[in-house]
């Protein structure tokens, strides 16, 4: 099995430069498997590695693969222009990794975001052949009907697309909700959707990814966590 030299995995793990890597060890900032490592040339097995940075555990990961609830008024841009960006909720080293959003929810939508480091990943997350069904809670600005609902599961034309878009399910929640799930993810799709058929999308929440949901993961507005083999299995679930 390869090892790899500590000031290299902590570079590779977002923490820095090799540089600042190097003086974290040689400050004794840093521990593999609970013991001190003060030789920024020592070399590990990254399989299962448990490390420490500034008191705080790590495991290795070659990828990060996560799930963050994402809050109103942030931005998935990675150059946010008018809100904070996502990224800005996870610890700095994800950034130093390259973490992207897979996709992007508009500033004012909540829910389930997918980031990575993954550019593989990230693709055939984001690639519409996949055919991945999105679940969204969606709140109306005039009342649901029998027709809207009828419509939105026809198919509606909308102005800059070559055929009509239609839910896969499309669900009455309340007077004023909509479960709608769609594997299209076309721009602003759910609230361009309703926009055509006459109504209006005063807000909007993304439940589920797949058959990954939110209350599964048990994240509340704002928080985060790594995504494993099983719950990335059940991103690949139909409707």
């Amino acid at each position: 099995m390869a090892k790899i030299s500590l000031d290299r995995m902590l570079q590779s793990q977002g923490f820095g430069t090799r540089k600042y890597c190097r003086s974290l060890i040689e400050d004794g900032e840093v521990a593999v498997h609970g013991v001190l490592v003060d030789n920024y040339r020592a070399e590990f097995e990254t399989e299962n590695l448990v490390y420490t940075v500034f008191d705080e555990d790590w495991l290795y990961r070659p990828h990060v693969y996560l799930a963050l609830h994402k809050p109103p008024n942030f931005e998935c841009s990675r150059k946010p222009s008018h809100h904070p960006g996502v990224l800005t909720l996870l610890p700095e080293q994800f950034t130093w990794r390259d973490v992207q959003p897979v996709g992007r929810l508009d500033h004012d939508t909540t829910g389930m975001l997918l980031l990575s480091d993954d550019g593989p990943f990230i693709h055939a997350q984001s690639s519409p052949k996949r055919h991945v069904p999105k679940y969204y809670e969606a709140t109306t600005a005039d009342a649901v009907t029998p027709e809207l609902i009828a419509q939105m599961l026809s198919g509606v034309q909308l102005n800059d697309e070559p055929a009509p878009l239609t839910a896969l399910i499309c669900r009455q929640l309340g007077e004023h909700q909509l479960e709608i799930v769609l594997e299209q993810g076309k721009y602003h799709q759910v609230k361009r959707m309703l926009a055509a058929c006459g109504n209006h999308c005063a807000s909007l929440h993304r439940a589920k990814i797949g058959g990954l949901s939110l209350e599964a993961l048990g994240l509340e507005e704002g928080e985060w966590c790594y995504l494993e083999a099983e719950e990335l299995a059940l991103l690949a679930e139909g409707a």
